[in-house]
């Protein structure tokens, strides 16, 4: 009857995905998780085998191998190279087997040749004249030029190892004086070359402290968004990389000319808060409903503006309803930012029969008053719809409920956490199970105990706390992170 304990997989499990950088795109695919049937397929291993075997012209050979790591097929190299989820990639260098370096780059084949080739050969090119720097400069979107007096420089590994990552930018190099004297530089500086917005963005290397690795990189991700950011399958992954904590969405329907005219308004407040807030479009009309649902709106909502915080999950709208102009736009983000707006949570209505089955309903509207009733001992379950080990657990929680259903202190209930937000607390986890005990003080209680019919009444008989004879909780599977979120963006446990 009961259903494990402890374990997580990610949002919305395998068949809802969860975005790997965090945030409010519930509709990317996450990476197949932990040791299944020795010998079984991975799903996502497919998209990886036909790579490349060598890569092409001078330099050293790089070859490409697998290994299954699943149950006896191989598991002792599972073991050894600290493989815990499919795939994975791993860069032997040399032969030597005690430090390979792990694959973080994207999982496509023009993604992983690049990443090789910038291990094993220059990552970024060396420029001798300006007919070579614009080449390079005319033949990319992005491109970033590093400008140094003496290339023994400690500033210029420093450039070259950022280089080796950042796979979606092209970088070159020069210590020529005539380039420095075409490019307006007297000092040493990286450059930022772009064919969208300011076409620019220098960054001198402080003469004192040189050049530090993660200053240039939020520079470089940050200079490397447009202003104005369209959401879709191709700009997600970036815009969640971008690491700007407030994103400022305005939800349009692109098909009338009467919303397409409000981005000039919307594109011509976005400079003063670069760096600060990412501007991004989302169009009602497109396959976007996953986004709308995270904000609670529905596309009639359209012309309308959300803010939300990556780090605290909170989100926040416009109070006034008033027009959306560059005017609007630039106080409500000012007014979030210093504070002047309240967040909103989003609640289901409450169910007129929410206390008429054993399980009570419960939802943001009434949660406060029920869980914190200081004359009932309440037992909540917290769930999504779409969660299997919610499902799983479903029987136990209801035969719990019938059990206690005559003790008028004792309240069995569960909330959807996908659906219904908190101001008390955050949910970080399907199911989460949380017991709010009779009294003064709005005290809470984790369970993480096992999930079955026996070990919850003992909880509950036991005033909130199981006897000392409980094992403890097991170590919890890795997996993948989830989108940030008090609500959608939680892990799913076993």
């Amino acid at each position: 009857m009961g259903s494990g304990t402890g374990s997580e997989e990610p949002l919305g499990g395998a068949s809802r995905g969860g975005n790997p950088q965090g945030g409010w795109d519930l509709g990317a695919e996450p990476p197949h998780p932990g040791p299944g049937p020795a010998g079984a397929p991975c799903p996502a291993g497919g998209i990886l085998c036909p790579v490349v075997w060598a890569l092409p012209g001078p330099g050293p050979r790089v070859q490409q191998g697998s290994c299954r790591a699943r149950g006896r097929v191989n598991g002792g190299h599972a073991e050894e190279f600290g493989v815990t989820e499919y795939p994975t990639l791993k860069f032997f260098r040399n032969g030597n087997r005690t430090h390979p370096e792990e694959y973080t780059g994207p999982r496509d084949a023009e993604g992983i040749a690049e990443w090789l080739r910038r291990r094993v050969g220059p990552s970024a090119m060396r420029l001798e004249d300006e007919a070579a720097a614009q080449a390079l400069i005319g033949g990319r979107d992005l491109v970033v030029i590093g400008f140094f007096q003496d290339l023994q420089d400690e500033d210029v590994a420093t450039f070259l190892a950022l280089a080796q990552d950042a796979l979606d930018m092209t970088f070159g190099l020069t210590d020529r004086p005539r380039l420095f004297q075409q490019f307006g530089l007297t000092k040493d500086t990286v450059v930022l070359f772009k064919k969208f917005d300011e076409g620019r963005a220098d960054f001198p290397v402080d003469e004192e402290l040189g050049l530090d690795l993660g200053d240039l990189s939020r520079f470089l991700v940050t200079h490397s968004m447009r202003l104005v950011t369209e959401f879709n399958s191709q700009t997600s992954a970036k815009i969640f990389a971008a690491r700007i904590l407030n994103h400022l969405l305005l939800f349009v329907n692109q098909t009338l000319a009467a919303h397409r005219e409000l981005l000039a308004g919307f594109g011509e407040a976005a400079p003063r808060f670069r760096g600060q807030v990412l501007f991004v479009v989302v169009d009602v009309a497109a396959d976007n409903e996953h986004v709308l649902q995270y904000f609670g709106l529905k596309a009639e909502a359209a012309p309308t503006l959300r803010l939300v915080n990556l780090e605290t999950t909170k989100k926040y709208a416009p109070v006034d309803g008033g027009p959306v102009t560059a005017a609007s736009i630039t106080a409500f983000c000012h007014a979030v930012l210093n504070g002047q707006v309240k967040p909103y949570l989003l609640s289901q209505e409450i169910p007129p029969d929410w206390d008429q089955r054993p399980v009570k309903t419960l939802v943001g509207k009434n949660f406060e008053q029920v869980a914190f009733d200081e004359t009932k001992n309440v037992f909540v379950k917290f769930y999504a719809p779409w969660c299997t080990h919610c499902k799983e657990m479903a029987p136990a929680w209801e035969a719990l409920a019938e059990k206690y259903q005559d003790h008028e202190d004792i309240i069995i209930a569960e909330l959807d956490a996908t659906a219904n937000e908190l101001d008390a607390f955050a949910v970080h986890g399907f199911p989460t199970l949380k017991y709010f005990p009779a009294g003064p003080g709005r005290k809470v209680i984790e369970y993480k105990s096992t999930r079955d019919l026996e070990t919850f009444s003992k909880f509950l008989d036991n005033g909130g706390v199981l006897p000392t004879e409980e094992p403890p909780e097991e170590p919890a599977a890795p997996f993948p992170e989830p989108p940030a979120n008090s609500t959608m963006g939680s892990k799913e446990e076993l």
